[in-house]
């Protein structure tokens, strides 16, 4: 079969043959309906290397956002109809730690000794024809398109996370969110928080057709450079919001979102770009918390693929064949997207 490999640090990845797998224990094979391409695969192949912190050894099959219908069942595996569709959660944890237990592999105590941290990352992904999964990752789409499903698998279950965390922050009336970076996170963010909050959507940008997508999502705008943090605090009637999502990360979005930040806020760190910040008692709102996030667990996504089965999330997708599966990455790397890249294996 056809698949997308990295094969070496700091080298584009190939479209090259590789033996189609066979599921194991506990393993479903999946057909692929689609495979998403993500900044994060751009890092692996392009940012990382051997001695690097959080490197991934070579090689291996990218795509950690994927869906697909279900082809043949491993050994032990039953209640899976040929023929399903399903969006796979990505992370993969050793199984029998606490955070494992909860769904939470993507925060597995064990991470620094596990084979792999992901399907796409470490282990053969979905940016093939066909990949076997853990029966247990599966998360039926019943009806809905797998194909624009793909993405959210960590497009939509990142934010989704980020945001369920920050919801006490945003009960109730006259609250202010605010999104940083209005790419694939953010623009999936902005309708999270839409479906989810009555709160007042401030969402920023230096792409100013970013902004009009966001904006015909119910967000109010404001746009990058000059002026960006007096705007936002503006809107909030001078108070800050009561929660900010950074999904870029650099030093620069890290001080805006919280110098944007009121008192007893929620700052949210998602991109990661590992900007830093400085923090001081006085410089600080009372009360206000900085944290981070990454990815999410099983059950968010149980919720995601709901919201998405309910159209209260609508990924912007734009489909490539494998043969063009390259050129995703190309686009990716370029900034040319208008929204998810996601191949097609079987168009």
């Amino acid at each position: 079969m056809r698949a997308v490999v990295f094969e070496n640090y700091q080298t584009f990845p190939v479209l090259t043959e590789v033996p189609t797998p066979t599921p194991g224990p506990g393993e479903v094979l999946l057909k692929v309906a689609g495979s998403g391409a993500c900044h994060s695969d751009v890092a692996v192949y392009h940012d990382f290397t051997a001695d690097g912190p959080g490197s991934i050894t070579p090689g291996f099959v990218l795509g950690h956002e994927v869906s697909g219908w279900i082809e043949s069942l491993g050994e032990g595996v039953t209640g899976f109809q040929k023929g399903d569709a399903y969006l796979v959660y990505g992370p993969t944890g050793c199984g029998r730690c606490r955070m494992c237990a909860q769904g939470l592999e993507t925060y597995c105590e064990n991470a620094a000794t596990n084979p792999a941290l992901a399907v796409g990352l470490g282990r053969n992904g979905g940016m093939a024809e066909y990949v076997t999964v853990p029966a247990n990752h599966l998360i039926p789409l019943g009806d809905a398109d797998p194909v624009d499903a793909a993405p959210l698998s960590d497009a939509a279950l990142t934010p989704y996370h980020a945001i369920k965390q920050a919801l006490p922050n945003l009960a109730g009336g006259g609250k202010f969110a605010l999104v940083v970076g209005l790419g694939g996170l953010g623009q999936i963010a902005v309708q999270i928080l839409r479906a989810l909050t009555g709160a007042t959507i401030i969402a920023t940008d230096s792409k100013p057709d970013a902004m009009a997508r966001a904006e015909a999502n119910g967000a109010v705008t404001v746009p990058g450079g000059e002026g960006q943090l007096e705007a936002i605090r503006a809107i909030t009637g001078g108070r800050g919001v009561d929660a900010a999502f950074d999904f870029v990360g650099v030093a620069p979005t890290v001080n805006l979102v919280k110098a944007a930040a009121g008192i007893g806020s929620r700052i949210v760190i998602v991109g990661i770009a590992n900007g830093t910040v400085e923090w001081n008692f006085f410089g600080t709102p009372y009360e206000s918390t900085l944290n981070s996030t990454y990815w999410g667990s099983v059950s968010d996504l149980y919720d995601v693929a709901a919201m998405y089965r309910a159209g209260q999330i609508v990924p912007d997708v734009e489909r490539f064949t494998m043969d063009n599966a390259l050129e995703a990455y190309r686009k990716l790397e370029a900034g040319q997207l208008s929204g998810r890249a996601v191949v097609v294996p079987h168009s």
